[in-house]
């Protein structure tokens, strides 16, 4: 039950955040039928499918980053972590280019706002829904 809120809230966090930054970043459907304007049950899939990818993405390959990138950390005083955020918003995006649907981000900066902003944005809903998701 926890990972399905948890990956719920990733998925709404990602809505906002294409929500927000619409004409820079964009979601085409695995529906061609859904647009991507209105609501659709392909459209809500689609976002559950990113928020699952994404989570997969950063659990392993971000995490892998993180251990070998620690002295650039430490040297940044976290300052890197915008950039390798960006960078795996930017793989999210490919990988699901091609699975057939995709994040279409315009350009590299677009990709580490889109990052920061999905951060933000999961942070707070996640603060929210924050007894559904502790541990018991």
């Amino acid at each position: 039950m926890r990972f399905v809120v948890r990956l719920l809230i990733n998925a709404l966090a990602l809505w906002l955040t294409v929500l927000i930054l619409n004409p820079h970043v964009q979601v085409s459907s695995w529906d061609a039928a859904a647009d991507g304007t209105g609501w659709s049950w392909p459209l809500f899939w689609t976002y559950v499918l990113f928020a699952a990818i994404f989570g997969i993405v950063n659990g392993v390959i971000g995490t892998a980053i993180r251990i070998v990138a620690f002295p650039l950390y430490i040297l940044t005083l976290g300052l890197i972590s915008l950039i390798v955020n960006g960078l795996l918003f930017l793989l999210v995006a490919w990988i699901s280019t091609l699975m057939g649907f995709g994040l279409s981000v315009e350009s590299f900066w677009w990709g580490v706002l889109g990052a920061l902003v999905l951060g933000i944005i999961g942070w707070l809903i996640g603060i929210i829904f924050r007894p559904l998701t502790k541990k018991r």
